[in-house]
């Protein structure tokens, strides 16, 4: 999974090898924080933005060392023909190697907050996006040289390049799909305008939590088998108690994918819970004098909305499990590249969309600024 998510980075042991992943754990970390801790809460809501992004920064170096050792401890185990690829293991060959991976992550770091202020969508996803995009060439590749091979049937192939396709429209239609809520509007007057009754629909995400899920999912799992590499090898039973429960969470195994599916669960409604806050949202509506067609508004409006949000999220999570687990089944069954997975093309799918949606926005803008510049000079001529 990191080493999709990092393009590969990981298995050539690059300065990049952890990426992005330990910023967008750290922000993931600190989101949360700020539901349990009253005082980040407090922060959060009186602007204190740019504090809790340095606090995010100074967790993601925590971070970054702590993965940047595990990877060190890791890489002295590694043979490659019978030569060991570190070849002064030791406490000085870790400390330097985390390091450097700390500042590789750092780097990755800037580079993503100069995207999201000077460019168009996000720049933490992007970099995800584009580390999985560069990998899907080799894996298509792959896929056709086991087919070639065979390893596999040439009517398997066809049929896993078919789930592809499939999976991408499915992908597609449920990231689009959306539950409107009717909302009304009384006749109201503002000065001396008079606004008549009017009505709009307000919209639920059916997936509201996004790549969350799986991505938190994913890094929660990966989390007992890095603490477990930090253990040394040694005879006895230490050794056959790691390797099994090393072997129990490896990729395919059941109780892997059941772990995997009740946190993908559990993180939907949690994250959905911070989003969309159901209170400050029906508050919102009051103050603006909206009703919800058929109920009353107050507590009976926070209820109903409870209601709604409670069942869509429950259809969002059922449709991330069946995304992220089936491919999962399949990538173990029969050595499919990891890149066809249903997580990578989740990522891929939501971030072109967000792309797109942005770069819509930002042209409407543009357009519609150059004409309210033009408007305001032919005021003041």
């Amino acid at each position: 999974m990191l080493n999709m998510l990092t393009g590969g980075a990981l298995g050539r042991l690059s300065i990049f090898a952890l990426n992005i992943m330990p910023y967008i754990t750290a922000s993931i970390v600190m989101q949360l924080l700020s539901v349990l801790i009253k005082d980040i809460a407090v922060l959060k809501k009186e602007g204190g933005k740019q504090k809790l992004n340095q606090y995010v920064r100074y967790l993601t170096i925590v971070l970054a060392l702590f993965q940047g050792y595990g990877i060190a401890v890791g890489a002295e185990s590694f043979v490659v023909g019978g030569v060991p690829v570190v070849s002064s293991p030791g406490l000085v060959f870790r400390f330097v190697a985390a390091i450097n991976l700390a500042g590789g992550t750092l780097f990755v770091m800037w580079l993503t907050e100069q995207i999201s202020a000077r460019g168009v969508g996000n720049g933490s996803s992007l970099v995800i996006f584009s580390g999985i995009v560069a990998g899907l060439p080799s894996a298509v590749a792959s896929l056709f040289s086991m087919g070639k091979s065979g390893a596999v049937s040439t009517v398997f192939v066809l049929f896993v390049i078919f789930m592809t396709f499939l999976l991408l429209g499915f992908i597609v239609f449920m990231e689009k799909a959306q539950r409107k809520i009717l909302v009304t509007y009384p006749k109201r007057q503002v000065g001396r305008k008079v606004f008549a009754e009017d009505s709009t629909h307000f919209p639920i995400k059916v997936n509201t939590s996004g790549v969350v899920g799986p991505l938190f999912a994913s890094s929660l799992l990966l989390f007992p088998t890095t603490i477990l590499g930090f253990m040394e090898s040694s005879s006895g039973a230490t050794t056959s108690w790691k390797y099994q429960l090393m072997a129990h969470l490896g990729h395919g195994k059941p109780l892997y994918i059941l772990l995997y599916a009740i946190l993908i669960v559990f993180f939907n409604f949690f994250y959905t819970s911070i989003v969309f806050n159901v209170e400050e949202t029906t508050e919102n509506l009051r103050r603006a004098k909206a009703v919800l067609k058929g109920i009353r508004p107050g507590a009976n409006t926070a209820d109903y909305m409870n209601y709604v949000l409670t069942r869509v999220t429950a259809i969002g999570a059922v449709y991330v499990v069946i995304i992220c687990v089936v491919p999962e089944i399949f990538i173990a069954q029969y050595s499919i590249p990891f890149y066809l997975g249903g997580t990578s093309l989740l990522i891929v799918v939501n971030v072109v969309m967000d792309l797109f949606q942005q770069t819509q926005m930002y042209l409407l803008s543009s357009q519609y600024g150059s004409l309210i510049k033009n408007n305001i000079l032919l005021n003041r001529r």
